[in-house]
């Protein structure tokens, strides 16, 4: 690959501005590696680059997806290594978002996963929605208690995951898991950015993009999205402000109420990630205490 540039970070911390930034100056493709963000209708909200920016440089695999469907890990990585062998040789790659799963399976691989019949993933959906998470958490201790074990009881989407793919190969989700994937990108020779800003400017950039959000068309974007019906459990349902703002369009709060309330739980799931990639990811990242415009890659 010519050049790959990988830009990790909490939400709000600059992570696409420095991306477009390198990208103007390289010549290079901007790809998505954020969960909320492959969807459409959803833009503002969940921070997708506006127009103007698009217009600056190339960018793949943001809001590509109907908001309508799951998307997965490995979906994101399928598609990423497409782009790297049609686009890596030729111009560089930087890979930016804040779903720090997605990072470490392009750099390690991902755990193969037995394909499951429509029959049976329909199947555990519908159970879902008829007996509640907590009901087939504990259906999954009878049969896989190891799994369950790590799940918590209200995670409805991960124990559906467990159960499909117990019924459909067998074996547990934790076999397959344990299994080693096959890394996309030649982790040791690519350039890693991690952005850790100070925690209260972090909090304050929050707040203050939130309410632009809202003030540019969030709530349409929230009555568009529930227009469509979705069940409360897929993934689009649960991007950050959706939730405060269709309780606003209910009559159950006030404006300002959700937006703080929003706000609340993005500082809270800036923490969350910022956690994540403290933890996990491997030292050799390089974490610039600022936000994305004060980083100037060497």
């Amino acid at each position: 690959m010519k050049d790959v540039t990988l830009i990790a970070g909490p939400t709000a911390s600059g992570k696409s501005g420095l991306a477009l930034r390198l990208a103007r100056e390289n010549g290079g493709v901007i790809v998505n590696a954020d969960s909320m963000q492959v969807y459409g209708v959803l833009s503002l909200l969940t921070a997708r680059p506006q127009p103007d920016e698009l217009a600056q440089a190339q960018h793949r695999l943001y809001g590509h997806r109907d908001p309508r469907e799951a998307y997965s890990t490995g979906a994101w990585l399928r598609e990423a290594e497409e782009i790297v062998q049609s686009e890596g040789r030729d111009r560089p790659l930087i890979f930016v978002g804040g779903t720090g799963l997605y990072f470490r399976a392009l750099c390690e691989g991902l755990s193969p996963m037995p394909d499951i019949p429509s029959e049976i993933r329909e199947r555990w959906r519908l159970a879902l929605a008829r007996e509640g998470a907590e009901a087939l958490h504990e259906r999954l201790f009878t049969l896989d208690s190891e799994t369950a074990g790590r799940l918590e009881p209200g995670d409805g989407q991960r124990i559906v995951r467990a159960l499909e793919v117990l019924q459909a190969s067998g074996r547990s989700i934790g076999y397959w898991q344990a299994q080693r994937g096959q890394a996309v990108i030649d982790a040791s020779s690519v350039r890693k950015i991690v952005l850790e800003p100070p925690r209260g400017a972090l909090r304050e950039r929050i707040f203050e993009r939130f309410t632009s959000m809202v003030r540019e068309g969030a709530i349409e974007e929230v009555e568009a999205l529930l227009a469509l019906n979705i069940p409360s459990d897929m993934p689009a349902m649960k991007a950050i402000g959706v939730r405060e703002i269709a309780a606003y369009l209910a009559g159950r709060s006030t404006l300002e109420e959700a937006v703080e309330r929003s706000a609340i739980a993005t500082s809270q799931y800036a923490k969350r990630q910022s956690t994540w990639f403290r933890r996990q990811l491997p030292p050799e990242w390089r974490v610039y205490r600022s936000f994305g415009s004060d980083v100037y890659p060497e």
